[in-house]
């Protein structure tokens, strides 16, 4: 049984969003009755889309064996998506040895914010999540396949494709990931030396060498930013086969868990007795699941602003209080950086996410009954993928019950924690709404009051720097960072600047309309105000001398100096925004996209 909290959330979210999703399991219900896409094509149609096939062409022909969609964000370029360049190809043999059928729909574009941080590509960021779900779309919409492996891991793949996966919700779906690379230099030493490179200690020839000893092989990066943030999404959303997450790549576990998504994949279309859709597992229930993840593991900021578009491409409409009153009632329970000295691959080897979840069943805080990929419910996803004599299997990680964590210094039980309430907390007053990260946060700086200095761009703020000009404690606002402005690019960029202030004694913070890294938290940041600078939001107002109260404790954001709220809102010359890079394909986004609080979505 869930808890009082958990269960009131979600009934909450399902009494709000009762009238769109009803709508959307109807739209979803028909287009499933209608049976096997192929069956509807004409022959001309057919013979099209499989003149390639080889030897598949006669199953494929014949309508009776599943045909799978595979959807690729693959690339050599990013390093977590290098793995998948073999993946289609396994896919096919896998499915042509069990009866089916496999092809790729369509690739899909797959940006790095590791090569775009701090650069003007980064202005397409935010956006490029919309374009991957459209471009999902435009694979799926051939109309000839009765399931779809979805290939992708980094920051905005997923969410772009559970939107597509959400808008094809009769076909059943599952997110298959690369995994992370093999763990290099520590993140903690890396960070040191970015700080080091910015205070003018170290040269650029040794940060270059920090940073390729740091990423150094195909893989996710290994600290707990987006992307694999993402990845414990896709188990706790019962999204992905139970334990693939945090599989390195090129390992035979890696490859046998390929292959048994795929042959999952094939038993759930509805030729056969298990039908799946993706549309059913994508509930409440599941978004709930999600968000407990995300607090009890102290996962990143990005994941506000994506699971509420996830969620409304599903009919379900979540709000800022949801993920408020949850992380209220989760308690921190791993430390991974930046949270902590660990990386991922540490975490998984002190017990990951099967350990969490089986800790959070038992306490109440996620929900059990629920429709996953695996079947069944939530307990599957306790049980970690094995290799036995090259036989893949899921064995009981504690048969002798005795659960426990293998490093207490990365993983805790939900009865000792690192600390009683999850990673985010919501802000709200007069300077709008935002969200803070606080997992990383020394309590000493959960609250902040101090005179404000306001910049319209990160640059603004490192030329300060170099300056001198910081010599107090200060609070730092970045304006007209939101969607409409520019994209809403991460500000991460500015973390050895504002760490550097911290360490040296002064009580410094940032307030943006913009967005932070996954992997940025030790300073407290009041990020994904809204309403932003160029629509007018309070932020807009802003002058330099404010005072302002940032208390993550009490979930306040407040402008106290006198006058505030009766002046006029600044505006910026935002015209440099619009062309460049690609940036002027884009004007149709910043003019359509939502609020932040809403899922900053052009589509929805």
């Amino acid at each position: 049984m869930v808890s009082k909290v958990i269960e009131a959330v979600t009934e909450r979210i399902r009494q709000r969003s009762r009238p769109s999703r009803a709508a959307y399991l109807d739209r979803i219900a028909r287009a499933a009755d209608e049976g096997p896409r192929r069956a509807h094509l004409t022959c001309g149609n057919q013979a099209h889309a499989y003149a390639a096939m080889g030897a598949d062409k006669d199953a494929l022909a014949a309508e009776r064996a599943p045909n799978i969609g595979i959807v690729t964000a693959y690339n050599d370029m990013l390093s977590a998506h290098q793995p998948f360049q073999s993946f289609p190809d396994m896919i096919k043999q896998t499915a042509r040895a069990a009866g089916g059928t496999a092809q790729v729909a369509g690739g899909v574009p797959a940006m790095c914010d590791g090569v775009t941080q701090g650069q003007t590509g980064m202005e397409l960021s935010l956006f490029s999540r919309d374009v991957i779900a459209m471009a999902a779309g435009v694979a799926l919409s051939h109309n000839t396949f009765d399931a779809a492996l979805y290939l992708g891991v980094c920051d905005k793949i997923v969410p772009g494709l559970i939107i597509a996966a959400a808008s094809f919700g009769h076909l059943p779906g599952i997110f298959v990931p690369a995994g992370p690379m093999l763990s290099g230099l520590p993140n903690d030493e890396k960070s040191r030396v970015r700080q080091q490179f910015a205070s003018g200690e170290v040269d650029r020839a040794r940060l270059m060498q920090a940073e390729m000893e740091s990423y150094h092989g195909p893989g996710t990066c290994t600290f707990y930013g987006t992307a694999n943030t993402n990845q414990m999404l896709m188990e706790f959303m019962g999204l992905h086969l139970p334990g693939a997450s945090f599989v390195n790549p090129g390992t035979p576990l890696r490859d046998a868990l390929t292959r048994a998504t795929t042959e999952r994949a094939l038993r759930i279309t509805a030729l056969g007795n298990e039908f799946t859709p993706v549309g059913e597992v994508l509930d409440e229930r599941a978004f709930v699941n999600g968000m407990v993840g995300l607090m009890a593991t102290g996962g990143s900021t990005n994941l506000v602003l994506h699971l509420p578009a996830m969620a409304k491409a599903a009919g379900i409409l979540l709000d800022l209080q949801d993920f408020s009153d949850i992380s209220a009632a989760v308690p921190l329970m791993a430390r991974v950086y930046p949270n902590g000295l660990a990386d991922v691959n540490h975490f998984h080897a002190a017990g990951g996410l099967g350990y969490m979840i089986a800790e959070l069943l038992e306490a109440g805080l996620l929900h059990e009954d629920v429709r996953t990929v695996a079947g069944g419910g939530l307990r599957a996803y306790t049980r970690d993928p094995k290799l036995t004599d090259g036989a893949l299997g899921w064995q009981d990680s504690w048969p002798d019950g005795a659960r426990g964590t293998l490093n207490d210094k990365i993983l805790r039980p939900v009865g000792d924690p690192f600390q009683p309430t999850g990673g985010l907390v919501q802000l709200s007053g007069n300077l709008g709404r935002g969200v803070i990260k606080i997992s990383a946060v020394k309590d000493d700086r959960h609250v902040i009051e101090a005179p404000v200095r306001v910049f319209h761009d990160q640059d603004a703020v490192k030329q300060a720097f170099r300056a001198g000009e910081f010599t107090s404690d200060t609070i730092v606002a970045v304006r007209f960072q939101g969607p409409k402005a520019n994209g809403m690019p991460e500000l991460h960029g500015l973390t050895p600047v504002l760490s550097i202030l911290q360490e040296r004694g002064l009580r410094v913070a940032l307030i943006t309309d913009g967005r932070m890294s996954g992997a940025s938290g030790k300073v407290p940041a009041a990020i994904h105000i809204s309403p932003e600078a160029a629509v007018g939001g309070p932020i807009a107002r802003l002058i330099d001398g404010d005072i302002v109260r940032l208390d993550a404790d009490t979930g306040r954001i407040e402008v106290l100096s006198e006058g505030f709220a009766d002046r006029p809102a600044a505006t910026a010359d935002l015209s440099a925004n619009s062309h460049g890079l690609g940036r002027e394909l884009f004007e149709v986004f910043r003019q359509n996209v939502g609020l932040s609080t809403e899922g900053a979505s052009a589509l929805l």
